[in-house]
């Protein structure tokens, strides 16, 4: 039903890749999640094997709130963060002191058939919110591109949302 590809595909080519998706994408019976790492190249094989995946007729589900061509500039990256806790083993092996580290991602969702709440009118949180004494700034991606929306303390429905808002998360489109 699910097939998942994860820090796989960055590893060959991009030939290798996109066969090696579109193979993917065949033995899935219901949905593909592919998960690269959250780096500008990273970003731009999942972005190349989005639109590949697209041009073949599936249904994207995460993170894009639309399957238009991706708003980003060249230079930008769509990516997550993910907090993974590091064994002493680990912290001794990469040489860090944190008993964390912040795991930074790109991915996608695509599914065979389109799913009832896959196309909610939404846009995805792309930066962390940054809050303010009275004001809350967002940084989307929306059916309608990218987007700087302001969250004031008066929109008192919005502004609690706003406060709880990471990363990540999606948001209702303005």
């Amino acid at each position: 039903d699910l097939v998942i590809a994860s820090y796989a595909l960055n590893e060959l080519s991009e030939a290798a890749a996109s066969a090696t998706l579109l193979r993917a994408w065949a033995a899935a019976r219901v949905a593909l999640v592919v998960v690269e790492p959250g780096t500008q190249a990273g970003f731009s094989l999942v972005k190349k094997l989005r639109t590949a995946l697209i041009e073949t007729g599936a249904h994207l589900l995460a993170p894009c709130p639309h399957a238009d061509a991706c708003p980003l500039p060249p230079d930008d990256w769509c990516h997550f963060a993910q907090r993974v806790e590091r064994s002493a083993l680990h912290r001794s092996l990469k040489g860090g002191e944190l008993g964390h580290e912040d795991e930074k991602f790109s991915y996608f969702i695509f599914t065979k058939d389109l799913l009832p709440t896959a196309r909610a009118r939404s846009a995805r949180i792309l930066r962390h919110p940054q809050r303010r004494a009275g004001h809350a700034l967002l940084s989307l991606c929306s059916t309608d591109g990218l987007q700087q929306i302001t969250v004031t303390r008066s929109d008192k429905a919005q502004w609690k949302k706003a406060r709880k808002a990471q990363w990540g998360d999606a948001w209702p489109a303005p």
